[in-house]
């Protein structure tokens, strides 16, 4: 009302920001801010993690589209990863709030999101909301544009006509005070300008509530690192509800980005000295009877569906069915046991190669040390030279080639002389060509004989020349048969894990 706003926002312009809620609340005294603030530096408070007010992916969303312990309005559209507050498109509104009340004082929220679009000015923004009631749908981004709280907003449309103009307020009301639908300056405590739009890395803001005092760090989503945060704004002597809803909200007009909230993460602050509430006593008796209820009917149902399972197989009956599935720690135990037993055939298929490899190489060196040792005692005085044995191997050998090279002058010969009676059997030109053909094949061979005859000749005198000794046969470590029986027993092995994987995977599935 207008006797409410009144009596909020009196006393003139110069003093709002310190009497904006006098109606509501009553400021702390002057002295307070010195006591709390050598307080909090003097000892840090205890931080305790609270997941019914905090989500984060993946796996956000449950089977029915609901965010666990949230409600989301509007345009607002969950995912595994993430919660859309408000897609690309015009005038949208969106909005995701706890079910139920923080019961703490004092605490710390970190939140990461995203704000994208296609231009280079965005509308409208986001806001961080905690308040004594839920405002699920409004004008005020989102929100309802009444409330008894404070509300950081990221304000991303350009109010005043700078492209660059990228504002975070912080906004507290009381119930009586209505939000002027402006930029919202002008009833802002604080503020600050950082650019949170189409930021490399997502951006976080940390907002810390702990001895009436409101203090709001920003990453800005330059960098990775998630600790990089900047001093933004700092309100002291603020008094908020003791108990309150969290929320986060967004909407478009004419321009239109999306807001994307990756995580919000709660924490509780507890006052060095003290001790924090129990976690039990935060949930009421109503609640604890309707979970009791849930679990009995669950466990109903589960003693029902053993029951019809025992009665489809009989021949399962007396088996507990928790020998049918394996726990994760028995699991990361058999894993564990198979990579060991996998490390440790291979380390004993590398030492019988690395086996073989010795042996050879010690036949080898035995080999090359006999025939050293014979060398250097078969003709006195003439150790490093060739025996006769050897020579007359050589020659033998040359012999050989020699008769070889004759048979495939023979072959030729008989080859020509056929093909040229089918060809040509009365003809004297054909006759001539063919016996020049073989002439000049004639020539060829007998200068291949010549070669390999003086070759002869000039290593039958010779014996100053070393002959390497042979080296034994390497035989193969892996034979073809071998080879394909081991691809064999390979590919058999990894079908029957991808089976079982496959069964395994099915079987826990039957649970979610």
């Amino acid at each position: 009302s207008n006797g409410g706003r009144r009596g909020c926002l009196a006393g003139g312009n110069g003093l709002w920001a310190a009497l904006l809620c006098l109606g509501c609340r009553l400021l702390l005294p002057a002295g307070a801010s010195s006591l709390g603030a050598a307080g909090e530096a003097a000892a840090q408070p205890h931080r305790r993690f609270e997941y019914k007010y905090s989500f984060k992916g993946p796996h956000l969303v449950q089977g029915d589209g609901s965010v666990p312990f949230w409600v989301h309005t509007g345009n607002a559209i969950p995912s595994a990863d993430q919660i859309r507050i408000t897609p690309s498109l015009k005038s949208q509104r969106g909005s995701v709030w706890t079910k139920t009340k923080s019961i703490f004082v004092y605490w710390e929220v970190e939140v990461t999101f995203r704000v994208t679009g296609r231009g280079r000015i965005g509308a409208d923004g986001l806001a961080i909301w905690f308040t004594e009631g839920q405002g699920l749908e409004g004008p005020v981004f989102g929100a309802a544009d009444t409330w008894n709280g404070v509300g950081i907003f990221f304000d991303s449309f350009d109010n005043d006509g700078k492209v660059s103009s990228k504002q975070t307020l912080i906004i507290k009301f009381c119930k009586q005070i209505l939000f002027f639908h402006s930029d919202g300056s002008t009833q802002a405590l604080a503020s600050c300008q950082r650019d949170f739009r189409n930021k490399p890395y997502p951006v976080r803001a940390k907002i810390t509530y702990y001895q009436k005092t409101l203090t709001v760090m920003i990453n800005n989503g330059f960098t990775p690192d998630k600790e990089d945060y900047e001093f933004c704004a700092k309100v002291e002597n603020m008094i908020l509800p003791s108990q309150g809803y969290f929320g986060i909200s967004a909407a478009t007009g004419g321009l239109a980005d999306d807001h994307d909230v990756l995580s919000f993460l709660t924490f509780q602050l507890t006052e060095p000295g003290k001790e924090a509430p129990i976690p039990e006593a935060e949930i009421p008796e109503k609640d604890k009877e309707k979970y009791q209820e849930e679990f009995e009917h669950f466990q109903q149902e589960l003693d029902k569906k053993k029951e019809e399972f025992q009665k489809d197989h009989p021949d399962m009956h007396g088996q507990p069915a928790d020998d049918f599935y394996e726990t994760v720690s028995d699991r990361e135990l058999r894993q564990i046991f198979e990579g060991q037993n996998r490390i440790h055939l291979e380390i004993k298929q590398l030492n019988r190669q690395l086996d073989m490899i010795l042996d050879e190489q010690r036949r080898y060196v035995s080999a090359v040390t006999d025939e050293i040792t014979k060398r250097g005692a078969g003709i006195p005085g003439q150790q490093g030279q060739i025996s006769q044995q050897e020579l007359d191997a050589i020659v033998k050998t040359q012999e050989e080639v020699l008769r070889q090279v004759n048979e495939m002058k023979n072959s030729m010969g008989d080859t020509l002389r056929l093909v040229s009676g089918v060809q040509h059997p009365g003809s004297a030109g054909g006759l001539y060509e063919t016996t020049q053909h073989f002439n000049d094949i004639k020539e060829h061979l007998h200068i291949v004989k010549r070669d390999i005859e003086h070759l002869v000749q000039r290593n039958m005198p010779s014996n100053e020349k070393p002959k390497c000794p042979e080296l034994p046969p390497f035989p193969s470590c892996l034979s073809t048969t071998h080879f394909f029986i081991f691809v064999a027993v390979q590919t058999v092995l990894f079908i029957g894990y991808i089976m079982y994987r496959s069964q395994q995977e099915a079987a826990a599935k039957k649970f979610f």
